[in-house]
């Protein structure tokens, strides 16, 4: 699992509501309400069937698998840059068709396809044009994504009210023994009680991971979309490695410099061994 920190917070909260629950002498054994879920997790799953077509709900195991898996694929900022770097010293040498040979060892396929653009074309607006419709495009797609978790989040708490005033209405039937009518106002509440943790503890949370791992993959596109028109405009690798630098954090950055300053200590020690 690339991702804990989803399962960490969702066992954090659980531990937090049960021990919560014990401390203020209410039994774990009231959350055990079919009819609250059936009310709360069904509704959810139904607005949300009302609310988007079907093409995007589809993509609902998806985003849940990138929600707790993250996203596996994405290279990092580091290796990229240094991926740039040696194409920038491979274009100086034998210009952009040297670049055929790299394409069967990249996997990326926005990469990919960036760089079969600047091999087939010189014209860098067309090529910058094409590469930024394409992270739009992603932007919307993750948009929607997003959107499924935030309206449910959005949709949950307010179901729980519903199933609380469905619970309060089977209590009103029991007006006449005290003791029923008591687990039959506890038993209302629990509605509440789910719609509101499902909808700011799962689902609000989850649209906002979401909307992150975006984030981080559109920087990482736009810093292949920079690399790509760097190398097309014949760039060499030093100023090429200082270009995509700025997108670094400072901890990135020093990590980069720490891994060059290994590499060059390597490089001496193997020129002073020969």
């Amino acid at each position: 699992m690339k991702e804990p920190s989803t399962v960490i917070g969702l066992v954090m909260a659980l531990v937090a509501v049960g021990v919560g629950m014990i401390l203020k002498g209410a039994s774990l054994t009231s959350l055990i309400n079919p009819a609250a879920y059936t009310i709360i997790l069904g509704g959810t799953a139904a607005t949300l069937f009302v609310s988007f077509p079907m093409a995007e709900i589809k993509k609902f195991p998806k985003l849940m698998k990138i929600i707790f898996g993250g996203s596996s694929n994405l290279i990092t900022k580091i290796e990229l840059i240094e991926k740039f770097a040696n194409w920038a010293n491979l274009v100086r040498k034998e210009g952009l068709l040297g670049l055929e040979n790299e394409l069967e060892n990249v996997d990326d396929k926005f990469l990919k396809d960036g760089l079969e653009l600047i091999i087939d074309t010189t014209d860098s607006e067309f090529t910058q044009d094409v590469l930024l419709e394409k992270i739009n495009a992603m932007q919307e797609r993750h948009r929607k994504g997003a959107l499924i978790f935030s309206q449910a989040g959005m949709y949950a708490p307010t179901l729980g009210v519903l199933g609380a005033v469905v619970g309060l209405i089977a209590a009103l039937g029991n007006l006449s023994d005290i003791e029923k009518l008591g687990h039959s106002i506890a038993a209302a509440f629990i509605s509440t009680l789910l719609g509101i943790f499902t909808g700011y503890v799962l689902w609000h949370p989850m649209s906002n991971k979401l909307k992150l791992i975006s984030k981080k993959e559109v920087e990482v596109r736009q810093i292949m979309v920079e690399g790509l028109l760097a190398l097309q405009d014949g760039m060499n690798s030093r100023q090429l490695e200082h270009k995509l630098s700025v997108y670094l954090t400072p901890e990135e950055l020093a990590a980069k410099n720490n891994q060059a300053d290994k590499q060059m200590e390597g490089s001496r020690v193997q020129e002073e061994a020969s």
